[in-house]
């Protein structure tokens, strides 16, 4: 039996984690050497660079990153003073997390490379397979919800794929 043809590398779940865990870690390398920041450092700040002031169960959610890790992350980018926190009006319980000035200067930085990294990666695929790729993983994603019976908030797919 072929090494890439394994019953595990046929097994769905385990072909998209390693091959995120390689798409996320050529980007990461980049950031990591450069700013310092960890993969869930940076998908935070991505997130909020995209969609402005969130709570971290926001965060959570269109992350899909377990809570733990999202509050480990935000910790760390307050103490680097990358992201504010602020009472959140709309319900007085949580907080809301913002990019400081800073961390929108440091967002602006890395964004760039990480698109240019991405499209450097799925370079392999014209630009049509890489429409039909978007297409259907955010379709497999969809159906991963609809089974959950919840939608999937993750905004990881589509638009620049400079997540990381």
């Amino acid at each position: 039996m072929s090494h890439d043809r394994t019953p595990l590398m046929e097994f769905l779940p385990y072909l998209l984690s390693i091959t995120s865990n390689a798409v996320s870690g050529q980007i990461a390398s980049e950031y990591k050497v450069r700013w310092s920041l960890s993969v869930p450092e940076w998908r935070v700040m991505a997130v909020l660079g995209d969609h402005g002031p969130l709570t971290q169960r926001e965060l959570t959610g269109m992350t899909l990153m377990d809570k733990v890790a999202v509050n480990r992350a935000c910790k760390v980018l307050e103490e680097r003073q990358l992201v504010t926190r602020s009472p959140n009006e709309r319900d007085g319980r949580s907080h809301l997390l913002e990019l400081t000035g800073a961390g929108r200067e440091m967002h602006g930085q890395i964004m760039p490379l990480a698109v240019n990294m991405t499209a450097r990666i799925m370079n392999v695929l014209s630009p049509e397979e890489q429409a039909q790729f978007r297409a259907l993983l955010e379709r497999v994603r969809h159906q991963v919800g609809q089974l959950d019976g919840r939608p999937v908030e993750a905004a990881a797919i589509g638009g620049s794929w400079g997540m990381g």
